[in-house]
């Protein structure tokens, strides 16, 4: 509704302001006279005939076009963007030359390119589309018929003006024409490849390297052409600005595409050189199916470097357009690995020359013990007194009966080191016991005593590792990294809940604060006369006494 609301409007003002003229001036002539000099009047005039334009345009696409996809209508969307502001900056080149003609030879311009744009992406649909009716070929057929007798007909108009009349605005206008002279000849070149394969039964092979060619062909005549049209305007008129987009496009779609033959070239010469044929043993072990035909391998099958086995002709028409593996995308064009099977041996460390028998290698792990210390004497009874000789005749306390025979000269049975029996605590000569203070002097060389437990082996060499080995390490520490990053998430929420708890326990805690304090304020009571009451309170400890 909204879309004939507008029409609607447009035409009853038009149709006003025709009437008014008529009405004043009575004649035909003085009333056309009259709305050229009206500038309201030609305003009205003016976006009647844009209103007239895009009503024209609408029911052409609904013509060839029917209703447009949503990647077509992006496509449109986006291309019409930059195209308004090409023309916009193109207002600046030649704003002498501003006049109702110049605007309307821009729009018309606009109308044919927006035309262009949805017939390439119409015809490029075809490769995707499985089913192709007659009305479609028709309509394509129709279409580039009228495109490229317009694109003609503009480039002659403005060749024959240039040359009667001079140098204006129409050398613009005849080479964007040009240009889409060009894209019409590539839309009827890809129709026709795409038309010859839709009717051929077997797969072609050639339609890949057609392309190849036309887009390159296609772009150099583009660069080629912006280029002369720049030092054209650059003599006649000035830098023009709003050209270096499209030709800036232009040059970098010659790059690819040069670039693009010259990688399906080198990965064609791979294929037939570099790439062994799969045996029978190799497609019955591994899936015979051919992921880009999906057809079953008997014969003609190459292998690549990563092992995977394909049609040698799916592969050529593959490698026209990527050099890489359709499976896991790894390139081709890169050197070959050397092969797995027979993994070298890792280069052997140099040997260091010996130490001296009363060095010790040197290890990170080694710790410096302090030397032994006198042992401290304990009182007497205490469980702890260990080393403290006794008199003959007496008797140890803390030793069991029969340990100490008391005579004179023997020494009494010491327990073993409290911790001498774990792993983890070694007891060497001179090393302090637990539990016992440091030693009161420091000598002046402590000798480096290792641990029990040996250091960290280094990391093996991974050269002879297979691919599947390789890829079950890369899996298990992919697991081990996301399991940790789980618990690092876990804990993360933890920490962020603890904190808003601890929060609002402040903030609890505060409120009960202030709640004591104002009830402190409002009735204050002396300490003496609670302490008083509380000493003159009954007793309830004792019994009553009986009246």
């Amino acid at each position: 509704m909204r879309s004939l609301g507008l029409p609607l409007i447009s035409f009853g003002l038009t149709g006003a302001v025709v009437a008014n003229a008529y009405y004043q001036k009575k004649q035909f002539y003085p009333s056309v006279v009259y709305i050229t000099k009206s500038n309201s009047s030609m305003a009205v005039i003016y976006i009647q005939a844009l209103i007239l334009v895009i009503l024209i345009g609408k029911l052409v696409k609904k013509i060839f076009f029917g209703q447009l996809r949503a990647a077509e209508f992006e496509h449109l969307m986006e291309r019409s963007w930059y195209a308004v502001t090409e023309t916009c900056l193109a207002f600046t080149v030649f704003k002498d030359d501003f006049s109702p003609k110049f605007v309307a030879l821009f729009t018309l311009l606009l109308f044919l390119k927006a035309f262009h744009w949805l017939t390439e992406d119409r015809v490029d649909f075809m490769e995707r589309s499985p089913m192709i009716s007659y009305i479609f070929h028709i309509r394509i057929i129709v279409l580039l018929t009228m495109l490229g007798l317009l694109d003609l007909y503009f480039i002659v108009g403005a060749y024959q003006t240039t040359v009667t009349k001079g140098a204006s605005v129409m050398i613009v206008f005849g080479f964007e024409y040009a240009i889409l002279m060009t894209v019409c000849i590539n839309i009827l070149i890809k129709y026709l490849l795409h038309t010859i394969d839709l009717n051929r039964e077997v797969f072609w092979e050639n339609k890949a390297v057609f392309f190849l060619y036309m887009e390159l062909v296609m772009s150099f005549v583009k660069v080629i052409m912006y280029v002369v049209f720049v030092l054209i305007m650059m003599r006649v008129y000035t830098l023009p600005l709003f050209a270096f987009r499209p030709m800036y496009y232009a040059a970098r779609s010659f790059r690819k595409a040069l670039k693009d033959v010259i990688n399906s070239r080198s990965a064609i010469h791979h294929l037939n050189n570099s790439f062994p044929d799969a045996t029978s043993e190799e497609l019955t072990e591994a899936d015979n199916v051919c992921i880009i035909c999906r057809e079953e391998m008997q014969s003609a099958s190459k292998k690549l470097p990563c092992n995977h086995i394909f049609h040698t002709s799916c592969l050529r028409s593959w490698f026209q357009r990527h050099q890489t593996c359709p499976t896991c995308r790894t390139s081709i064009l890169e050197p070959v690995a050397p092969s797995r099977d027979a993994p070298q041996p890792p280069p052997q460390a140099p040997q260091q020359p010996p130490l001296p028998p009363f060095a010790f290698p040197f290890n990170p792990l080694h710790m410096p013990f302090q030397p032994p210390h006198p042992p401290q004497q304990q009182p007497q009874g205490s469980a702890g007194g260990q080393g403290a000789q006794q008199a003959p005749g007496a008797s140890t306390s803390g030793t069991t009966p029969g340990a100490s025979s008391g005579r004179p000269g023997s020494q009494p049975q010491q327990p073993p080191p409290p911790f001498s029996g774990f792993p983890g605590f070694p007891m060497f000569p001179g090393m302090p016991m637990p539990g016992m203070g440091p030693s009161p002097f420091l000598p002046s060389m402590m000798p480096f005593m290792a641990y029990s437990i040996p250091p960290p082996i280094p990391p093996p060499d991974f050269t002879g590792l297979t691919d599947e080995q390789l890829r079950a390490m890369e899996s298990n520490a992919r697991e081990g990294v996301e399991s940790r990053l789980r618990c690092l998430q876990n804990i993360q929420l933890l920490l962020d809940a603890a904190t808003l708890m601890l929060q609002q326990y402040s903030v609890a805690a505060a409120s009960v604060n202030v709640a004591n304090t104002m009830g402190t304020a409002q009735s204050p009571q002396p300490a003496s006369s609670t302490s008083g009451e509380y000493q003159q309170g009954p007793d309830l400890t004792t019994d009553p006494q009986p009246p």
